[in-house]
Parts: C-alpha cells; structure tokens; sequence
C-alpha cells in the first residue's frame, strides 16, 4: 500500500507528524521553535520543488486541471495556512519579548494551521499521481 503512495504526499505527512509533536513539545522553548521554523520552511519551499519536478504545463493547461473547484479549494487553503503562519509568527515575536499576552492566540492559531495543514495535505493528496 504505502508503495503505491507518492513520496511527496508521504513526506509532507511525515512532516504534519512532526509539527504534531512540536505542538505537544511546546515545552521546550527552543526545540518548539526550532521544528517550527523548519515545518515553514519546508512549506514555503514545497511549492518550488513541485513546479521544478512535475509537468504542471500539460496538467493543467492541456488536460484542463486549471478549471477544476478542487485545484482551486487546495489553493485557497495554502494561501491560508501561509496567512496562519504570518499571524502565528508574529505573536510567536512577542511571546519570545516576553509579552505572555499573546499565549492563548498562539494556541489557537496553532490548532488552526494543524486543521488547515492537514486539509492541504489531503486535498494535495488527490492531485498526486
């Protein structure tokens, strides 16, 4: 089963599992942030590893992919799981200044990125082949 997956949906999922624990981790200070700046990292970056490594010319434009509600729903969710991390980051700033204020929004922010996360790896799940 799992060779039948492919590896960057297995990757990003591998990926999710560790921001799970990052969230659990939360704890350890530097080791939370540390995996945390990765997993965006990673994020920003998987974009540009996709359009290098896959024919999306033929996919969307000659196989008419670009019109599909699908294509279209997987992206508005990376666009907010990008707006999550902006917003995640900067009070993640003030709680590193000391400003405890932000504690709770960071939590809340944070369930939000792991259901939208997870919903843009599924939905990029269906696209994979």
């Amino acid at each position: 089963m799992l060779a039948e997956i492919p590896g960057t949906v297995l990757f990003a999922a591998a990926t999710y599992l560790i921001m799970v624990a990052a969230y659990y981790l939360n704890k350890f200070r530097y080791l939370h942030i540390a995996i945390m700046v990765g997993i965006i990292a990673i994020d920003c970056a998987f974009p540009i590893y996709l359009v290098l490594t896959h024919d999306w010319w033929k996919r969307l434009i000659i196989e008419g992919e670009i019109l599909s509600f699908m294509l279209w729903m997987h992206l508005i969710l990376v666009l907010t799981l990008y707006m999550f991390y902006g917003l995640q980051v900067s009070v993640a700033r003030k709680i590193f200044r000391g400003e405890g204020s932000g504690r709770a929004d960071h939590r809340r922010q944070a369930l939000g990125i792991l259901i939208v996360r997870a919903l843009v790896i599924i939905t990029g799940a269906m696209f994979a082949k």
